[in-house]
Parts: structure tokens; sequence; C-alpha cells
């Protein structure tokens, strides 16, 4: 049972807000200690764990061209082009994003999406530009949530949408669990099974951005009047 202490250590160190980094570092050498392994093993253990996963730092290699192009204007030119479309709304925009968001997770290419690569930079401004163009100036609060709304977009089509593809780690995950527990799966039923579930979050969502215009030119005309 003293293995399970680094649960605790765990439930501990978020309920006290500390670093999630040291926090399961912390957790992971006291359930090595705690199962009879040298403190250099869980080390060497840890390490090697992060040697294995590096490919994963990588996308914080984006993150300093993305700052480059943002100071360069990146968001002000997504926001002019947004301006220059007169057919563009908020809702519309958010929808073609979501669909191809969707396609493009379910082909496996996750990373062209993406909060800091993708929502922030360009699809974020461009969310509030084709609101500004159809209610003109927006307060604070309208914009965190239509800021909100677009990552809820990137958020739901990639998690429905990733499923499909016969490779990512979700469906080799309950592969390897259910053949743990002795039931074969072939990864392309599991696959072939999740698209009834990623046309469902497209209609379903689909059909909330289509009532997000009207509901975002009912808040601002609220706050107009008040």
């Amino acid at each position: 049972m003293l293995v399970l202490g680094g649960i605790a250590v765990v439930v501990v160190g978020f309920a006290l807000r500390l670093h999630p980094l040291l926090v399961i570092v912390v957790s992971a050498l006291v359930t090595g200690l705690a199962a009879g392994f040298d403190p250099l093993a869980v080390i060497a253990a840890l390490g090697k764990a992060f040697n294995d996963s590096r490919y994963i730092s990588l996308v914080w290699l984006v993150l300093p061209a993305i700052g480059v192009l943002e100071r360069a204007g990146l968001q002000q030119r997504a926001r002019q082009l947004v301006t220059g479309l007169r057919t563009a709304t908020t809702g519309r925009l958010l929808a073609a994003y979501f669909v191809l968001r969707q396609l493009t997770a379910a082909l496996g290419l996750t990373s062209l999406g993406g909060h800091a690569q993708m929502v922030r930079p360009l699809i974020a401004p461009m969310a509030e530009a084709a609101a500004e163009s159809r209610l003109g100036p927006l307060s604070q609060r309208i914009r965190d949530h239509v800021r909100a709304q677009t990552a809820a977009v990137d958020n739901i089509a990639l998690f429905f949408g990733e499923d499909i593809f016969i490779a990512i780690g979700s469906i080799l995950l309950m592969v390897g669990f259910l053949h743990n527990n002795g039931h074969t799966v072939e990864p392309l039923r599991l696959a072939l099974w999740a698209i009834p579930s990623a046309v469902a979050a497209l209609l379903i969502h689909g059909f909330r951005l289509w009532r997000l215009d009207r509901q975002l030119a009912r808040a601002v005309a609220e706050e107009r009047a008040a």
C-alpha cells in the first residue's frame, strides 16, 4: 500500500497548487522508493522516460517563431483579411475551422491546429474581427467570450476527430488495454466506431455555432442598452 503514496502526493500537490512538474517528479520518487527501487534507478527511469518522449517538447520550438510573427503584425493581418470578407461571421468562421480541424485530425495531422500555433495568433483575431465588422466595437467580456468559443472549437474538433485515425495514441491505448484484459480488438474497428461520435459532435457544435452570431448580437445590444 505504500506504493500508492505517490497518488497522495499528486492529490496534495495539486490541491496546494504547487508546480505540476515538481509534483509529478516527487510523486515518482515516492512511488519508486516505496517499491524498493534504488534512488539512482528511479532517477534513471525518469530520464529514460523523458528521453523516449522528447519529441513532445518539440512544440516549444514553435513558440519563438509565433512570437516573432505576432510582433511583425500577424494578428493585424488576420483581422484585415476577415474584415474584407462581407459574408464572414464569427459563427461561420469557427464552423469552417471546426470542419477543417476535425478532418485533419482524422487524417492524423493533429499538429496543424492548436491553441499556441493556430488559435491565438490566427483564428481568435479573425473571429473577433468578424464580430467587430458586424457589431461594432466589442467589450472585453464579449472578446473573452469569442476567444473561449474559438478555443472550444479547437478542443472539441480535435477530441472527436483524432480517434478516427487508427495510429493515434488514444486508439492504441484502448487496443492495448483491451488486449491485456483478454479482448482482442482491431484498431480499424475502433476507428470506424469513432466516426458516428465525430459526426454527432460536428452536428451538435455546428448548431451551437449557428446560434453564436445571434447570441453575440443580443449580448452587445444588452450592453449598449445598459
